[in-house]
């Protein structure tokens, strides 16, 4: 038996469910489902950056996104595309510094994964109509909650750092001599551009800064054209934020392994 007093005013408040929920289907799937990827992709980037070894094939110009830019001293012959402007690092300071917290802070501020977070690791709610454990909510007004409000400047940063990876793609089209050459990295490599590329360009603050505070479209053609665009790719951008968490893993993983000597690179040409 539920309890439904009546508010003064004639409102009538919710009904005082004394279950924590009444839905009777696995609603905690999906969480889980998301949580266990969100955990496995933070615990992995994390073990990796601080390897600090198996992260470029010199041979064929293969770079982890997840050590580019490498711009120290420490960063191994061939992989410091940008020269080394930070010189020496402490031992306790990752070759990934510069990247990883712009991409880290890209994505834990995105739409899409404050969702993702919030549902799934902070249980706030887990799921719809099912009650959350929090006694309280003061929203994102206190750290460090407060930082999901940066999300446009870590997009301005990730779009450079993209840059950075399309020009990382554009080296691994050189082979051993110094010719034009490819193997299955490189196709990799390309297939994680395309998702990041498709992650960035489908993002709300992307999609802000192209049509955002126009009065008048008819104005603004080209801004117009470049905002449908946009708003196209909006609508996809939780496949290509999943997507493009797998594919920098597995682009990782298989530029570790021929650096580490697991496997060779199959080429194609070169």
């Amino acid at each position: 038996m539920t309890s439904t007093a009546t508010k003064p005013g004639g409102a009538r408040p919710r009904a005082a469910i004394a279950a924590r929920t009444l839905r009777t289907d696995r609603w905690w799937v999906q969480p889980l489902i998301i949580a266990a990827i969100l955990l496995f992709f933070i615990v992995y980037s994390t073990i990796r950056i601080f390897m600090a070894k198996w992260y470029y094939v010199e041979d064929y110009h293969y770079l982890t996104p997840l050590y580019s830019p490498c711009i120290s001293n420490e960063c191994v012959p061939g992989s410091a595309h940008f020269g080394t402007p930070l010189g020496d690092f402490p031992f306790f300071v990752p070759l990934g510094i510069i990247a990883f917290p712009i991409v880290a802070g890209f994505r834990v501020t995105c739409y899409y994964y404050r969702k993702a977070g919030y549902r799934s690791l902070w249980a706030s709610p887990p799921a719809c109509a099912v009650n959350e454990p929090h006694k309280s909510y003061s929203g994102e007004t206190r750290f460090p909650l407060f930082v999901m409000n940066w999300h446009r400047y870590f997009f301005y940063l990730a779009a450079l750092i993209l840059l950075v990876n399309i020009y990382d793609a554009v080296l691994a089209f050189r082979g051993p001599d110094g010719g034009f050459g490819f193997g299955l990295g490189t196709l990799i490599i390309l297939v994680n551009i395309v998702a990041l590329a498709g992650y960035t360009a489908s993002c709300h603050a992307c999609r802000h800064v192209m049509g955002g505070r126009l009065k008048h479209f008819s104005k603004n053609p080209l801004r117009y054209r470049l905002w449908t665009f946009v708003s196209k790719l909006n609508v996809r951008h939780g496949t290509f934020a999943m997507t493009s968490l797998f594919t920098v893993i597995f682009t990782d993983f298989y530029i570790m392994a021929v650096s580490a000597g697991w496997f060779s690179d199959l080429r194609f040409i070169n």
